[in-house]
Parts: C-alpha cells; sequence; structure tokens
C-alpha cells in the first residue's frame, strides 16, 4: 500500500495493492500495521456501502462528537469523484477541500480523518462507495453540510441530491465542534 499526504491536514490518499492474475483480480483494502507505520492510528468499528447511479450526489457527511469517526473510502466498482472538507476550526487547512476520482480501475481510497465533511458524485451509472468507518452508526450525530456551501464546482447541471442532504445547513452556518 502506497500511502500519499494531501494538502488537508492529515488526510492522506491510498494506493491499495491489486494482484491481478488469470482468475481476475485480488485487491487488499485494509492492513493496520500499514496505516500504523504511516501514522494512521485506525480502529475499524464499521463497514458499509452505498450504490449510485450517475450524477447522484451524496454528502457532505458526517458524525458529531463524540460519536465522530475517521473513514476509509473506496470504489470497487464503477467511479466517484470523491470530495472531502476540512471541519476543524482550528486546522490551517480548515474549510478548504480536497477532490479524487476513485474508482474500480485506479484502486484509491481515501482516509478521512475525524473532523472532515465527505462526500462525492457518481461519475459511473453503477458506482459502489465502500466505507469502514472507526465508530458505529449514531443516528442523533449524522448531519453534514450543504454540498454547495464550501466553493466546490461539482459540475453537475442535473445532480440527483436528496432532500436530507439539501436540508443541511452551509459551511458558513455551521459552528464546528470540531
Amino acid at each position: 500500500m502506497l500511502i500519499h499526504p494531501l494538502p488537508l491536514s492529515n488526510a492522506r490518499l491510498l494506493e491499495l495493492p491489486t494482484f491481478p492474475d488469470e482468475r481476475g483480480l485480488f485487491v487488499k483494502t485494509f492492513q493496520e500495521t500499514t496505516l500504523t507505520e504511516a501514522g494512521i492510528h485506525f480502529t475499524l468499528k464499521e463497514s458499509y456501502f452505498s450504490l449510485s447511479r450517475k450524477n447522484v450526489i451524496r454528502g457532505m457527511h458526517f458524525q458529531l462528537p463524540p460519536h465522530q469517526h475517521a473513514k476509509i473510502v473506496f470504489c470497487p466498482k464503477g467511479a466517484i469523484l470523491d470530495v472531502i472538507v476540512d471541519l476543524r476550526k482550528d486546522s490551517a487547512t480548515f474549510g478548504q477541500f480536497h477532490a479524487e476520482e476513485l474508482s474500480e480501475a485506479n484502486h484509491r481510497a481515501y482516509y478521512i480523518p475525524e473532523g472532515f465533511g465527505h462526500g462525492f458524485k457518481a461519475l459511473s451509472d453503477d458506482a459502489m462507495t465502500y466505507y469502514l468507518v472507526s465508530s458505529e452508526y449514531h443516528r442523533e450525530s449524522d448531519t453534514g453540510i450543504r454540498c454547495d456551501s464550501f466553493g466546490f464546482d461539482w459540475d453537475c447541471a442535473e445532480a440527483i441530491i436528496s432532500v436530507r442532504d439539501r436540508s443541511f445547513p452551509a459551511l458558513k452556518d455551521f459552528q464546528s465542534p470540531f
């Protein structure tokens, strides 16, 4: 696994090891020792995935303290434009965002620290987004900020966004507890 720093403090881009052969492909998505050696201390508590059609935008999601979590996110099927925004008010990169394409072709993943908002746009009709999460889902702490409120251009005239995601506050109106 290759681990690259991103412009946002403590966030990382992971290149997942892949092993193709005549049968197909094997991809290693998590190895605690490798992450720990890179300074990433991640305890897996929950795992889930979403399926999205092209032009679906999900986000920008996170959980509030004390149920906040770090995530490792990858796309084993199709392709997504994955976006993170730093919500840590004392961070030098507060309010800044970063985007990467994650796909079944490039085998990349994000390590997203606690205190970040996360969202993505599906680039294909069969986009599967897989999440490894460091805390369990807590309904009352599950929230977000609006995906159009922090300066990122989603380049999507016909975006499909849930009513819930549209109801989140703008970044400027969000009182960050991080």
